[in-house]
């Protein structure tokens, strides 16, 4: 199986920067595209940021010259830099991949989510 495990959320006041990352482990043969989702109180889960196996970069509008996401496929990392966060980036992050295991099963797995809280 393949485990996520992410780290690096907190409470940080506007305008402030967090690196939230996002290690890999267990029975992984290959990583297509890795990204990162955001559920804030009372709403639906969104793409914040994805990255493909290529190095290619999608982001939401709402983040865009602010976040940066970027993996390190050695390690089976991927990271997202926050910063000049503002408030309504508060919010349960969780990274996601698409991965293919050993046995070739090609499934989505999700972390178990980290909070990041940023104070006005």
């Amino acid at each position: 199986q393949v485990q996520l495990v992410e780290s690096g959320g907190g409470l940080v006041q506007a305008g402030g920067s967090l690196r939230l990352s996002c290690v890999a482990s267990g029975s992984i043969f290959s990583i297509n595209a890795m990204g990162w989702f955001r559920q804030a109180p009372g709403k639906q889960r969104e793409l914040v940021a994805i990255i493909n196996s290529g190095g290619s970069t999608r982001y939401v509008d709402s983040v865009k010259g602010r976040f940066t996401i970027s993996r390190d496929n050695a390690k089976n990392t991927v990271y997202l830099q926050m910063n000049s966060l503002k408030s309504e980036d508060t919010g349960v992050y969780y990274c996601q991949i698409g991965a293919r295991t050993a046995a070739m099963a090609f499934s989505d797995y999700w972390g178990q989510g980290t909070q990041v809280t940023v104070s006005s």
